[in-house]
């Protein structure tokens, strides 16, 4: 036990700490960008060529993709069995296949091993008062993010804010037609001029020389001069046709960290890694990092996950101790001997630190649920000691020696523990095989549960015979303290009282059935009636924003109003910082939207929950005009592969892009009506504005002017287009060819922009295309290859996940919807729905195999249905507490009704174990046998509830972090017991005779006359 309890110890401190166990889909995101491409561009030459060979990888579950103004992001989630190294090689050939058809981009798109719907586990502001941001963001380009990406578990680095530095180039149209010029002779010079190729070297007799030369243009002032054509014998300089400065790659982002500007980098896990891990590599390099950054630039760590993390780790392992503190108060209090209670208090510790080992063997982590295995199992694996010390302390009372009382009392009560090991680990068998998301994270739960429950035994049918034959000794009654002696008799009144009653049930036994039929009724009606969720909603101490301005917004409008829900934000006692950015990337899809991440201060010092707080922000934010924001909390269980801008997501997919955007408006209008549903958003937004040109062929083939050439003008002036590239030995930067911003700021300026003709003269726009306003869409998102809408929800206050779901689907079937819009809920919805269906077979999967596993045990098909019956009170009380406690029936909740199934019977193996042991050694009657065994079981039975009791009671009454995720499971415990406690001390005994009686029946035998218990028997003690 010794080498238990050191390989326990070791593996503690090697066990890594985490969140939860790593259930992450292996998610891939994929992202081009093509600076200037329309979202319909986008999503034809370079999203659909993409999918289609994506499509074809073997493993794949899930493909959307979102195409916006110059930027595609397509994420691929995968099967849970695909590993993601694996995926990701496949995702590289594909791309690679679809290269020869993709158009010529200024980058090939680039994949990483993330899921986009990942909140960041570490953010990063860097802010200066004395550097430009362009600096800074090139400083955090070139130092920051190449070493952070290199750590294991990183997935992907983004830096938002828009402020790589880039040579940019703003051409005034009307000078160039003056010289007779145009855009595309400024980009064709630009892009001739500034080139950085080999060119060989001399290799003589005795010396070799490298050739090089000063063909590249570094900076703003080796541009300006540049001469781009002759005109009259004088040169045409780039300084004279455009302004030329040291500027920003991407004008249209920005960033803001506590309402100033700065630039944030973002750091995202790879999925299935160790969050503590990853974060614990990052703190360790940081220091080194900013000792390379200069002084000027604060570096600071703006929101990081895993303080909440670590918060509710220790929280649950407090938890724990309280829970070894109370069933030992509780041994004690029974036992009343500090020798007797010295035993259990062994067994438990050492069974916990024993599975630790185990679990480092078998991968596992310390996390909320494997820690909350822990926590429960400590009421249960107490009870083989506690039975097997009872019973010896039974024997030595009646005057047997200590040793032949621990033989006698281990050899008699053997069987009984290693039924009630065989039985209890056999209600966890269905948790292994369960599938998909639920399964692949309440595994580990289940296998820590199950070692524990096993080192139990090994240890209750060694050590603690070995230790009572050494440490019980017999002292008479008058020897006792007067503690022990009041104590002894308020027991034995109790056992007085319990056998009274129990002979008054036993002469109603036809009532008694009854009420055991009517619990499994009202446990089933129950079931239906109570509200149902997923997964409790947790307070990570993040809150997520998604801002969203109208679909005509400009850039410079977007960013105020961004600026107003930050001020505002800030505001709030509980807000600790707040981190901010828009601006189309690889996170933002439009420029009408961004994001904001609100970093909670803890949870003791704002004393109001995450969710509480959005209800508080949301009529402040509500209140600034022109934008809207959506705000949820960060969840560390991620099941979707999207980002949405409420909690839930309802998809819609249509092969028919105009018919779903006929009915997506019309179902998100009446699902807004429905009470239990709140910020019904969608993703579709259709109501952008275009500039379309319409070009007259016939003139412009006359004009010898091919559209091309038009595309190549328009881009060149609008586009921000890149013509050209700066390398460096630490990184590459852009020359960025526009029309000035003031002919950027309405339509109007296409008349000063200039396309040559075959003649070689200039011609203006309007001399061969007309212009016109249309709406399209701003961004097109696709779903498994075709269109698609992501309808989004929060649930009302009091509103079950089951309530929206139902409401939902009801809205769906009122307003008849098309056969080919096909619906579907996704993410957590979705995982709700397949669990829904599951969660009455793995009751029932549990209940069969308890069965089965009691029959072989028993050798009966009788005796297991008396066992069984204890349940369905114990299913009543946990629903009821659930309810009461106005606490959704979630997945956790399930699991609490799993361990009810292994606790609660062991009541009934107790006594009927002893019932057959009385008929078979005895000759008793089965009247007199299970009343003897109910009132010897009682004080046992009493003990192991009572410590199975508060063994949940820390973890229902818990408020400490993370205490949301473990709440239902102690609610159903405590509930489930104390109902099921007082029911089923009177039902067991009612119910084996009633079995006994039919098994007489059915083979042929004669029951025996039922009659009072004896008398005896109830000063038994």
């Amino acid at each position: 036990m010794f080498g238990v309890l050191l390989m326990g110890a070791l593996g503690y401190t090697l066990l890594p700490i985490s969140s939860l166990p790593p259930v992450d889909f292996p998610t891939i995101q994929v992202t081009a960008q093509y600076p200037g491409a329309s979202p319909d561009v986008m999503a034809s030459s370079v999203t659909t060529p993409l999918e289609r060979q994506f499509g074809q990888i073997s493993g794949l579950a899930m493909m959307t993709s979102v195409s916006s103004f110059g930027n595609s992001a397509i994420t691929l989630q995968f099967v849970l069995d695909r590993d993601i190294d694996a995926a990701a090689q496949d995702v590289q050939a594909a791309m690679n296949a679809a290269n020869g058809v993709l158009p010529k981009m200024p980058n090939p798109p680039t994949y990483s091993k993330v899921n986009p719907a990942d909140t960041p586990i570490l953010t990063l502001s860097l802010t200066s008062s004395a550097v430009p941001l362009s600096t800074v963001e090139d400083l955090a380009d070139t130092r920051l993010s190449p070493k952070i990406s290199q750590l294991p578990g990183v997935g992907l680095v983004t830096i938002s804010g828009g402020e790589k530095p880039a040579v940019r180039i703003r051409a005034n149209p009307a000078a160039l037609a003056a010289y007779g010029l145009n855009l595309e002779d400024l980009r064709t010079a630009i892009a001739s001029t500034n080139v950085n190729q080999a060119k060989g070297s001399f290799d003589g007799t005795h010396q070799n020389y490298q050739i090089g030369a000063n063909d590249q243009l570094l900076s703003s002032d080796d541009y300006r001069p540049l001469i781009v054509a002759y005109r009259k014998g004088a040169p045409v300089r780039l300084g004279d046709v455009a302004t030329v400065l040291d500027g920003a790659e991407n004008v249209k982002q920005a960033a803001w960290a506590d309402g100033r500007p700065a630039v944030i980098v973002n750091i995202q896990r790879q999925p299935g890694a160790n969050i503590i891990a990853v974060v614990d590599r990052l703190e360790r390099l940081l220091p080194q990092l900013k000792a390379t950054m200069p002084r000027a630039v604060e570096v600071r760590v703006l929101a990081d996950r895993t303080t909440t993390i670590r918060a509710s780790v220790a929280d649950v392992q407090f938890e724990m101790m309280l829970t070894v503190a109370l069933v030992v108060m509780v041994i004690f209090l029974f036992l009343r001997s500090l020798s007797a209670t010295v035993i259990p208090s062994v067994a438990v510790p050492l069974s916990l630190v024993g599975t630790f080992g185990a679990m480092y063997l078998l991968g596992y982590s310390l996390n909320n649920l494997s820690l909350m295995a822990l926590t429960i199992s400590t009421g249960f694996v107490v009870d083989d000691a506690i039975v097997m010390i009872e019973n010896i302390s039974r024997y030595i009372e009646e005057g047997e020696p200590p040793l032949q009382a621990a033989l006698k009392g281990a050899e008699q009560i053997g069987f009984t523990i290693v039924s009630l090991t065989v039985s209890l680990i056999a209600v966890l068998i269905p948790l292994l095989f369960m599938g998909d998301i639920v399964g692949r994270l309440f595994r580990e739960f289940a296998v820590t549960l199950a070692v524990t429950i096993l080192v139990s035994a090994v240890v209750s049918l060694t050590l603690t015979p070995m230790m009572c034959a050494k440490l019980l000794k017999h002292r008479p009654g008058a020897e006792q303290g007067r503690l022990y002696q009041a104590s002894e008799r308020v027991f034995e009144r109790v056992i007085g009282f319990y056998g009274r009653t129990l002979q008054a049930v036993l002469r109603h036994r036809t009532a008694t059935l009854i009420v055991t039929a009517l619990t499994l009724v009202g446990t089933i009606a129950l079931y239906i009636f109570v509200p149902k969720g997923f997964f409790p909603v947790q307070d990570t101490g993040v809150i997520l924003g998604i801002s969203e301005a109208p679909q005509t917004v400009s850039f410079a409008a977007m960013a105020d109003r961004q600026q107003a829900l930050v001020k505002v934000i800030l505001e709030d006692p509980a807000v600790a910082s707040v981190s901010s950015f828009i601006g189309i990337d690889g996170v933002n899809t439009t420029l009408n939207s961004g994001r904001i991440q609100i970093n909670l201060k803890p949870i003791e010092e704002r004393l109001i929950s995450a969710s509480d707080l959005i209800r508080r922000l949301q009529p402040k934010v509500g209140a600034i005009s022109g934008i809207q924001l959506f705000l949820q909390p960060v969840q560390d269980l991620t099941v979707e592969d999207r980002v949405s801008r409420t909690q839930f997501q309802y998809a819609l997919e249509d092969a028919d892009a105009a018919e779903l955007a006929q009915w997506t408006p019309r179902l998100v209008e009446e699902l807004k009506k429905r009470p239990e549903l709140r910020d019904v958003a969608s993703d579709q937004q259709s109501e952008g504005q275009e500039v379309r040109l319409t070009i007259d062929r016939d003139t412009a083939s006359r004009l010898g002017i091919l559209p091309q050439a038009l595309d190549d003008t328009l881009y060149d002036a609008f586009g921000q287009r890149q013509v050209s590239t700066i390398f460096t030995q630490l990184n590459q930067y852009h020359v960025v060819l526009e029309a000035d911003p003031r002919f950027q700021k309405s339509p109007d300026a296409l008349k000063d922009i200039y396309v040559r003709s075959a003649t070689g003269d200039e011609v203006p726009l309007s001399a061969f295309t007309r212009a016109e306003t249309v709406a399209v869409p701003l961004a097109i998102n696709h779903q498994g290859q075709f269109p698609a809408t992501t309808l989004s929800f929060n649930l009302a206050p009091g509103a079950s996940l089951g309530d929206a779901v139902t409401a939902i689907e009801e809205v769906e079937r009122e307003i008849r919807m098309p056969a080919s819009i096909q619906a579907s809920f996704q993410g957590t919805a979705q995982a709700f729905r397949a669990s829904l269906v599951n969660e009455p077979l793995l009751i029932l999967a549990a209940l069969v195999t308890v069965y089965i596993v009691l029959g072989v045990l028993y050798e009966s098909t009788i005796h297991p249905l008396t066992i069984l019956s204890t349940l369905p009170s114990a299913g009543v009380g946990a629903i009821l507490a659930l309810l009461i406690c106005r606490t959704e029936f979630s997945v956790i909740a399930l699991i609490g009704i799993i361990l009810l199934i292994g606790i609660v019977k062991k009541n009934a193996i107790m006594m009927i174990d002893f019932a057959l042991d009385a008929e078979r050694k005895e000759g008793k009657t089965p009247e007199a046998a299970i009343y003897e065994a109910c009132l010897l079981r009682f004080r046992p039975i009493m003990m192991t509830t009572m410590a199975a009791l508060l063994g949940g009671l820390p973890l229902a009454l818990g408020t400490g972090a993370g205490s949301e995720l473990r709440r239902p499971l102690g609610i159903t415990i405590v509930g489930g017991l104390l109902l099921s406690q007082v029911l089923t001390l009177y039902t067991t005994p009612v119910v084996y005779l009633a079995f006994d009686w039919l098994a007489r029946r059915l083979g042929g035998a004669t029951a025996p006359e039922a009659g009072p218990a004896p008398a005896a028997a109830a000063e038994a003690p």
